[in-house]
């Protein structure tokens, strides 16, 4: 469900809602006049080279194992199911 809040509280309050991500209704009386949609943040420099140094360690995972992506894909998948 989508957060209503009202102009008043969201001009209050911007520098809470610009660091935000979640999605916002803001209304006028009860009326819904607008939404605010965070942009997402650029991930920093460590964060880059932290996901490409995960995906360098599942790579090599996968091959001293000797499984290719849609093998490991496929056992999540039916593990998952296994749960529900």
């Amino acid at each position: 469900m989508l957060e209503k809040i009202g102009m008043g509280e969201f001009r209050d309050h911007l520098a809470k809602y610009l660091t935000s991500t979640t999605p916002i209704a803001v209304t006028c009386q009860g009326q819904t006049v607008g939404y605010f949609l965070p942009a997402r943040p650029e991930p920093s420099e460590a964060e880059i080279d932290g996901l490409k140094r995960a995906a360098e360690r599942l790579d090599a995972l996968l091959r001293e194992q000797g499984l290719s992506e849609d093998a490991l894909v496929r056992e999540f998948r039916q593990l998952r199911e296994g749960e529900r």
